[in-house]
Order: structure tokens, then sequence, then C-alpha cells
């Protein structure tokens, strides 16, 4: 089986399709505005998206035990990107000499790797 995507219902929807596509870099491969208000990202026709789903009454995606994670060509640049664009990012964590990551919460509340 091929994972298709993971969805976010948001109350905070185009805040989140620019999150996704400004500092993960994902582009926009489905929109069915005007009809709902649902949009799917991805970095490239046919990969795992991301479905952005507005919900009003969803004023918080975020769970503890959930995150979604992306590698990144330069994590630590990447980091201090986040951090100067205003973002909360924990601090540089390294469980192996060759593995770095830290996390940030997206606008809904989603927690998201960069590695």
């Amino acid at each position: 089986m091929k994972m298709l995507h993971v969805t976010i219902q948001t109350n905070r929807f185009e805040e989140v399709i620019k999150f996704y596509e400004n500092e993960v870099g994902l582009t926009l491969q489905g929109d069915l505005r005007p009809h709902k208000e649902i949009v799917f990202l991805a970095n490239a026709e046919g990969e795992t998206c991301v479905e952005v789903l507005h919900n009003p009454e969803a004023d918080d995606a975020g769970n503890k035990n959930l995150s979604i994670g992306f590698k990144t060509d330069d994590v630590e640049k990447k980091r201090e990107e986040m951090v100067a664009a205003g973002y909360e990012v924990t601090p540089m964590i390294s469980p192996m000499p060759d593995v770095k990551f830290f996390f940030a919460k997206d606008p809904a509340g989603v927690t998201v790797q960069f590695m």
C-alpha cells in the first residue's frame, strides 16, 4: 500500500497552507475550492500529500504524540529560518552524531519535525 495523505483539519486554513508552501516547500497538487475548502500539497504529483481541510470548529489539530517529519537539505539553516520567521522551535536534537533534527508547530498546532 502507498500512503496517500495526512489530513489536518483547521480553522486557520490559509495560514496552514502558507506554512506548508513557504516553510516546507510543498506545492499545491489539488484544490477543491470553491466547492469545498480542501487542498492537497506535496513535493510532486503522485507523492504523499498533506491535506488541509477548513473546519471552523477545529481550534487545535495538534496531538502531543504525533508529528509529521520532513527532510531538509540543511537542517541548521532551516532552523535559523524558522526562528527568523517567528516560529517557536525546539533546540537542535542529535541522538547520534550523524542525526540532527528539531520540531516546530504549524499554525494548526501540528508538530512538524525537520531533519
